[in-house]
C-alpha cells in the first residue's frame, strides 16, 4: 500500500473546504486534490509545513504508513 495521505481527515475534524486549505497555503486546488488523492509522487517540505500550520497539526497525522 505504501504511503497514505489524511488531509482530506484532518481538514473534516478542522472543517475546511479544499478551496480554503489550497488558498492559505499557496497551491491550486487541482494540486491539493492529487494530494489528497494519493496520486502525488513527492510534497515540499514547505508545503506539509503550510498544511500543519493551516490544520494545527503534526505530520504524522497527515501522513501514515501502511504495508
Amino acid at each position: 500500500m505504501g504511503i497514505i495521505v489524511n488531509v482530506d481527515v484532518m481538514m473534516a475534524r478542522r472543517k475546511m473546504s479544499s478551496q480554503e486549505l489550497a488558498e492559505r497555503i499557496g497551491i491550486t486546488q487541482a494540486n491539493l486534490s492529487i494530494l489528497k488523492t494519493g496520486k502525488a509522487k513527492a510534497i515540499r517540505f514547505s508545503t506539509l509545513e503550510a498544511i500543519c500550520r493551516e490544520l494545527d497539526c503534526q505530520p504524522g497525522d497527515i501522513l501514515e504508513y501502511k504495508d
